[in-house]
This record gives C-alpha cells, structure tokens and sequence, in this order.
C-alpha cells in the first residue's frame, strides 16, 4: 500500500532544502529557509499540517518528517516575545509551545480513513536552555524516539544510534511475543557495553543475515 511522503524543513540551509528535493523527487516538501522570517516559518509549518490532515480524511497513509521541532518552536516562541505573557523555563515564552504541540499531536490512525505518521528531530546537547525546554516538553509525547549519538558518528559507525536510550511505547502491539522476546535477549547481552561497542556489535551481526527476522530465529532463549 502506498505512503504519501511529506517533508517540512524549518529555518533549514537553503542548500539543504535543495538536497532534499534532489533527494526525494517523489515527496511532497514544505520548506522555510534560514533567510525567511520566523512567522514565515510557523506560517509553512501549519499549511504543512493542514494539507496532510486533509490526505488523511481522504483515505491516505501519510509519513511526515519534520526537521526540527526545536526550530519550530524557537520560531513561534520569537513570534509571541514582545506579547508580554512572561517567559518560562529555558526563557520561553508562556504559551509559545502551545501551536507547534498541537502540530506534533495532529498524528493519528482514522477509522474509515488515512492515518498521519509524524517523525520529528529535536535538537539536544546545544548548550541551550531554550533548547532543552523545547525538548523535555516534547520527550514523552510521542510513540518512538531515537536517539542519535554524536560519539558514535565520530566513530563512523552508522547509523549512529543510541540503543539504550532508543525505543517504542507498546511494542508488544507491534511485535509477535516470540520476536520481542528475542529482542529482549539481545538489548540484555548489550546492556554491559557502552554505546558505541553496542551498535558496533549489533552491526556485526546483523551483517550476517539477509534481514531480521532470520537473525532473531537464529537466537535462542
């Protein structure tokens, strides 16, 4: 069954937006460069939403990848500054965070109809502390998240993911019981590691099969 693909870049490099085109000839792509203005930002960001909620009530499966929620936020809190409702943590805005959350929580599996799939990067370790606000606002909010580490990256090692701090709420809906107990078994060998030498093992042996399901057959427990 086919996947309308939808992709929103926020205060992104315009040459960046560009690869994406390039990239992704058959997405659908809402962009606001850096050298737009932050209302111009929000302004993209909802007709984005909007345009996907509307794929959705008319049957169709729709992904889309947002990059970043952090830059969306930081662009709405900008917005509202000079509203004179005070700041909050990190020195946001009260009630900056209100419009891109709704955004995020327009995700959602229709009866009779589509279903919306939103996958957001949050940036993190920024030395910010607007930055972590928007991020701790948003952790726990979705479904999924997966975190990337900057140490494994620096090793090469890709795609650089933190096993350990990487996960899905209610997998057990997802996942055949005797294939989340498999899964089980391999987080509790790697938990001893740090997680580089964790991802670099996982690569090893997946590497050894053609595709997962026949690596996890192969474990026994």
């Amino acid at each position: 069954e086919t996947i309308h693909l939808m992709v929103l870049l926020v205060d992104e490099r315009p040459e960046e937006v560009t690869e994406f085109r390039r990239a992704l000839p058959g997405a659908e792509i809402y962009a606001s460069s850096n050298d737009e203005q932050p209302r111009n930002h929000c302004r993209i960001a909802e007709l984005a939403i909007e345009r996907a909620k509307r794929l959705v009530e008319g049957g169709k499966d729709v992904f889309l990848l947002m990059d970043s929620i952090t830059r969306l936020a930081r662009a709405y809190n900008n917005t509202m500054n000079n509203r004179g409702r005070g700041t909050g943590s990190g020195g946001i805005t009260i009630g900056a965070l209100e419009v891109p959350r709704r955004l995020f929580a327009a995700a959602r599996n229709t009866r009779g109809g589509g279903s919306l799939t939103i996958m957001a990067t949050a940036l993190i370790q920024t030395n910010s502390r607007a930055d972590e606000a928007i991020f701790m606002e948003f952790k726990g909010t979705g479904n999924m998240e997966l975190v990337l580490d900057r140490k494994i990256a620096e090793n090469y090692i890709y795609p650089a993911v933190d096993i350990f701090k990487s996960g899905t709420r209610r997998e057990e809906l997802l996942i055949p019981d005797h294939m989340l107990h498999k899964i089980h078994l391999i987080r509790r060998g790697l938990s001893g590691h740090r997680p580089v030498e964790a991802m670099e093992r996982l690569l090893f042996f997946q590497k050894k099969f053609p595709n997962n399901p026949q690596m996890l057959m192969e474990i026994k427990g």
